[in-house]
């Protein structure tokens, strides 16, 4: 590449920048075929860039993409190389139709163009030479003297604040002012890099970059045609798929986990799954064992549920269904009866709340009247869930898990039972209140027997039932269970 030195630059992002979609597919197939990797595709993979090209980068595919070099360990570049050759024709037929142009002008007018991508450097180079970038900043993977990958990055990984910092140690061996330069990308991820340079500029963006471009009056850049930003549909569904491919117990390595009783929850039809309630890890721990049914599931929680730290997140990932007491509205119910009328799965904790102070040590579970008012109105199977030791991984009183404890993670245990047998006959106070007594007995049944102890707790086993904030009466007992919402 040329030696001569510029003082602005043109750094451009890669996917659903400069071309329409995610690159992945490609490349993926490209390492197979040359037998770089192995020929089966991974689970979910054509759902999880599906995703992708609709909404962007997300957090879970940027973890899977950051364990790229961890995967290619030991794998000769060459064939990498050679792989990135094959591929590039096909990367270049997906390049939008306006994006040469601005190339074009970013070169006439004397400004070296870079292409800037999270996608190892290996991968991309042969791509951005035949497009005509004057250099590429990359994702970069270690060699050693064998020309074997040895598992480990050079530089930053190069996402987000990575990003910048390889753009910056570029511009600092390419004497290239930021101020003066200008950046293209679809991703809010790639703030960090548009707020350094002195003309940012937003193409396809994403929801939140959308946003962020608005208020900042970032301008937008046409590198297609409006049929090349027409998008592909999206259904709930693949998005619970997307957030289930991480609800396994090897992501959690902070516990121990035992799941047993799969074998009850039907492959279709309509289902409720109904479990105990003992801390915020619950939601990871009834994924974890809906991940291994191979279906789908949505959440029906209270409002403060969504608004918790990392649960949130989850519990909106899989489709929550958000329910505020406060209004006093049936509308979460009659969305959870269409969920079931369509064939899905809704998990439920009839508790409603984890039970604080007194009440957590019950040895007889209470629960609330909807999840049997719910499997009285959709006549779905109602599958019961016992959980122990999810508060010793994170406990009320915590904001977030301990996920450092890894040489001694606590045990917890996920057991599911056979289907409750329910009155269906109708829904009267009294058979509604029958019915939840039956579930709590049968979800009460699945956990181990001392679960069923009269116990005293001391006071540090009542803290860490309350929110760290709290400053009452640790001995106080809670009454707002059962309940009839």
């Amino acid at each position: 590449m040329s030696s001569q030195r510029f003082r602005a630059a043109a750094f451009i992002d890669l996917d659903r920048t400069l071309i329409g979609e995610a690159s992945g597919p490609l490349l993926s197939a490209a390492l197979r075929n040359a037998g770089v990797v192995s020929s089966s595709r991974l689970p979910g993979e054509d759902m999880l860039y599906r995703v992708f090209n609709l909404v962007g980068e997300t957090l879970p595919s940027m973890v899977l993409a950051r364990q790229g070099a961890a995967v290619m360990k030991g794998k000769p570049r060459h064939a990498v190389v050679a792989a990135a050759n094959a591929v590039a024709s096909e990367l270049m037929a997906l390049v939008r139709t306006n994006a040469r142009n601005i190339i074009q002008e970013h070169r006439s007018n004397g400004v070296k163009v870079v292409l800037a991508t999270t996608t190892p450097h290996d991968l991309i180079a042969t791509f951005a030479r035949q497009m005509g970038f004057d250099d590429v900043v990359a994702t970069r993977f270690e060699v050693d003297d064998q020309g074997l990958y040895t598992g480990k990055l050079v530089g930053p990984f190069a996402w987000s604040a990575g990003k910048l910092e390889a753009v910056q140690a570029w511009c600092a061996d390419h004497d290239v002012d930021l101020a003066l330069s200008y950046a293209y990308s679809d991703s809010v991820y790639d703030a960090p890099l548009l707020n350094a340079v002195g003309f940012p500029h937003v193409v396809n963006p994403d929801a939140r970059l959308a946003v962020m471009a608005a208020a900042r009056k970032w301008p937008a850049a046409q590198f297609g045609s409006s049929d090349e930003n027409q998008k592909p549909s999206l259904r709930v569904t693949d998005i619970q798929k997307l957030g289930l491919l991480f609800a396994r117990p090897e992501v959690f390595p902070f516990a121990k986990t035992t799941i047993d009783g799969i074998e009850h929850v039907p492959q279709s039809g309509p289902v409720i799954l109904v479990a105990n309630h003992r801390s915020y890890f619950d939601v990871f721990a009834v994924a974890m064992m809906v991940a291994k049914t191979g279906r789908t599931v949505r959440f029906l929680g209270k409002k403060e549920v969504f608004d918790a730290p990392l649960v949130g997140q989850l519990a909106s990932l899989f489709g929550g269904i958000r329910v505020d007491r406060a209004s006093g509205s049936d509308e979460p119910l009659e969305h959870a009866v269409q969920a079931l009328r369509e064939g899905e799965m809704v998990a439920i904790m009839p508790q409603g709340t984890i039970p604080r102070g007194l009440a957590f040590f019950d040895s007889q579970l209470k629960g609330r009247w909807g999840a049997a008012r719910l499997a009285v109105a959709s006549n779905a199977t109602v599958i019961p869930i016992g959980l122990w030791g999810t508060e010793k991984v994170w406990p009320r009183n915590a904001k977030l898990p301990d996920v450092l404890n890894v040489s001694n993670p606590p045990l917890v245990s996920i057991k599911v039972g056979a289907p409750v047998e329910l009155n269906r006959s109708g829904a009267s106070n009294e058979i509604v209140e029958a019915n939840t007594r039956a579930i709590m007995e049968a979800i009460s049944a699945l956990l181990p027997p001392e679960s069923r102890d009269e116990v005293t707790p001391t006071d540090e086993q009542l803290r860490a039932t309350f929110p760290s904030s709290y400053a009452g009466d640790l001995r106080v007992s809670d009454d707002r269970r059962p309940g009839t919402d």
